[in-house]
């Protein structure tokens, strides 16, 4: 598996979970969606990533949306 696929999974992990705990516990679980959201967004034009980055040093081969 590639850096950006890993980085996809994980982030449609963190939405789905955050979107179900909002609906069980408390609406501000959806502050997650929207801070998870605004950094692929945000990753999407400038290519820094944490995540990615986080990766690349575990080994994680390299993609080409982040390299």
């Amino acid at each position: 598996m590639s850096i950006d696929r890993v980085v996809f999974a994980f982030a449609g992990t963190v939405i789905l979970i955050s979107l179900g705990l909002s609906q069980v516990h408390s609406v501000y679980w959806l502050l997650m969606v929207a801070f998870v959201g605004a950094n692929l967004l945000q990753a999407a034009f400038t290519g820094f990533c944490p995540l990615a980055m986080i990766l690349k040093k575990f080994g994680v081969k390299p993609g080409c949306a982040f390299e």
